[in-house]
């Protein structure tokens, strides 16, 4: 069977290509850059050079395909053009559910991301039936709030779609920008990390990314068309998350609460910076807004439909420290 990844070089997409291939799938990589794919895996694919605004090159790569994944996105935290995330995660989304649509595809992944739910309380996650935020803080979130709901309305027109959301993903692949935890892992480790965000006692869900490959693949294979799942693993404080990297790391640097106040006015000045001198910004003040909420997620939904299984948060830390050391990245 024949699959049509977009974003093959993120952080997910490319360890998604790697899993496919090893189950013996044929795999055409729709990606802007075909360098950014490693050597070993550039001659096991078929590679189409594109994106997804190239409706053209969208046609070349979805042809004879089965299964579509749709990973590719504008995740940056900030743009020159600030139409430019909705350009490429909402319309470059509806470019490919018309052209899967028009292809009969068997059924279309469309990852999106938890950063479309709702903040929690203190002790209540949210899950997929949790009403959604009625204001988005960053313009990534609405959009792909936005793409959501493309995916619903080719739903309708008969497309087998499916939405999967993971949450703040890490573990071992490409050192990116969308494996952001990953590189904070590493300045922990090589004590290039020194700071809690505010109190450290704002909760989030950190999932380990072999966790979130096979939330991929038992959505392509098992998911009712029209569903939402969300691919969470562990709930956990900041301060918990660096307690147990120390652990498993034997790490144990002594880390500074930094008051968002203080957070808040360096986000005003990096702002200053990419709105005058178009430098990409640390963090921008909505971001600040967006870490100083409660995100304790349930993937309930996908561990009983799905058989999603997560691995518990010491377990991938480890694992991820591990491949840090092992592969040279320290």
């Amino acid at each position: 069977m024949k699959c049509m990844v977009t974003g093959a070089t993120g952080f997910i997409g490319s360890r998604l290509v790697e899993e496919l291939i090893s189950r013996g799938y044929q795999v055409n990589a729709l990606v802007r850059s075909p360098g950014k794919i490693p050597e070993p895996i550039r001659e096991k694919i078929n590679i189409f050079q594109g994106d997804v605004l190239d409706e053209n090159s969208i046609h070349q790569a979805i042809k004879d395909c089965s299964i579509v994944f749709h990973l590719a996105a504008f995740a940056d935290i900030w743009a020159k053009d600030q139409m430019l995330p909705y350009k490429i995660n909402v319309t470059g989304t509806k470019n490919i559910l018309s052209a899967s649509l028009k292809n009969n595809i068997r059924r279309v992944i469309y990852t999106s991301s938890a950063g479309t739910l709702s903040a929690s309380d203190t002790l209540k996650p949210v899950d997929e039936n949790t009403p959604l935020p009625v204001i988005y803080e960053t313009d990534y979130e609405l959009s792909k709030r936005q793409a959501e709901e493309l995916c619903m309305e080719y739903f309708k027109l008969g497309l087998n779609i499916v939405v999967v959301n993971p949450t703040r993903v890490f573990g071992p692949g490409p050192l990116n920008k969308s494996n952001s935890m990953t590189l904070l892992i590493k300045k922990y480790m090589t004590g290039k990390w020194r700071f809690l965000p505010g109190s450290g006692k704002y909760t989030g869900n950190y999932v380990f990314i072999d966790d979130v490959i096979n939330g991929h693949l038992l959505a392509m294979d098992t998911a009712l068309a029209g569903e939402k799942y969300i691919l969470g693993g562990s709930n956990a404080t900041f301060v918990e998350f660096f307690n147990n990297l120390a652990e498993i790391s034997g790490k144990h640097y002594k880390l500074m609460p930094l008051p968002f106040s203080l957070i808040n006015i360096y986000s005003e000045m990096e702002l200053f910076m990419a709105e005058h001198f178009e430098i990409m910004p640390v963090i921008t003040p909505a971001w600040v807004r967006r870490y100083r909420q409660h995100r304790l997620v349930s993937s309930r939904k996908a561990i009983e439909d799905l058989g999603y299984e997560i691995t518990p948060l010491p377990q991938a830390l480890g694992k991820t420290v591990q491949w840090l050391q092992s592969s040279g990245h320290l």
